[in-house]
């Protein structure tokens, strides 16, 4: 896999990962993780697509940014894409990532053949008209142990992501092996900014100005994210399509990696 670092005008870095050829897939990680977290489906997407998968600022290697916004770590990335793959591309996010992907689109005016949503939500927290999110209690209360104990939490934020699903110690230490281990810690200040923010995020007016075709994809035990928010992105996105997965918490394409490699791959396909 080739590693790249690129400079923003700012001088910060980004850092990315890139594997395969032919048409462009990108890849945009969650919370706290790094591009590392799709090293397996990247193998199996590699024969047919260019994969890039960048480090978010603050997270992995890529420079943090004084502003710790979804609209700054979008710009970040359009320029970005501008110096690595300028041409259209497919954009993919999980979670955090699909937040920024929908930025990208909506805000930034970023122009792809298609968006992937993966466990993504266009509002974390609840609110009297918004049931899909976690309580706003709970999402302090993890900003509160973050601040005290920052790996243990992040450690308890990883096992959540597969409750309820039957997924082996083997494979649960498999995937730490690839998507954690080796890599550096996100920045403290970074990983607290961005959770503060999630207790306001609300991107549902921004649903209408997203006109390429999108491909939700949500697991049914998801307990971050809950898979209403996905459910709410295939009614209110003009070209949406849904794939639920029974059985599946916030990770599907850590939980199923084949199944959700052929549907990107079918779906890339589609909107060429």
């Amino acid at each position: 896999m080739i590693r790249g670092r690129s400079q923003l005008p700012d001088g910060r870095t980004l850092a990315w990962r890139e594997t395969g050829s032919g048409p462009t897939v990108v890849l945009l990680h969650g919370w706290t993780m790094t591009g590392a977290v799709f090293a397996e489906i990247a193998t199996l997407l590699a024969p047919d697509f260019r994969v890039l998968m960048p480090d978010l600022p603050g997270h992995g290697t890529s420079s943090p940014s004084a502003d710790v916004s979804l609209r700054q770590l979008a710009t970040d990335l359009a320029v970005w894409l501008q110096i690595v793959a300028p041409a259209p591309c497919l954009i993919g996010g999980w979670s955090l990532g699909g937040m920024v992907a929908l930025s990208l689109v909506a805000e930034i005016g970023l122009k792809p053949q298609g968006l992937v949503l993966m466990a993504t939500t266009p509002r974390f927290t609840q609110t009297d008209d918004w049931p899909f999110g976690l309580p706003a209690t709970e999402v302090r209360l993890l900003e509160r142990n973050l601040r005290r104990s920052f790996q243990p939490t992040l450690g308890q934020f990883f096992q959540r992501m597969f409750v309820g699903e039957t997924v082996s110690d083997e494979r649960l230490r498999e995937i730490r092996r690839f998507a954690i281990y080796g890599e550096e810690l996100p920045d403290p200040a970074s990983a607290n900014h961005l959770l503060k923010q999630f207790a306001s995020q609300d991107q549902r007016s921004l649903l209408p100005q997203v006109d390429c075709p999108v491909l939700v994809l949500h697991g049914e035990l998801d307990a971050i994210t809950p898979v209403g928010g996905g459910r709410y992105f295939a009614e209110r996105c003009a070209r949406a399509f849904l794939r639920e997965y029974p059985d599946v918490g916030h990770a599907p394409f850590l939980s199923q990696p084949e199944e959700v490699a052929a549907e990107v791959g079918s779906f890339v396909q589609w909107c060429r």
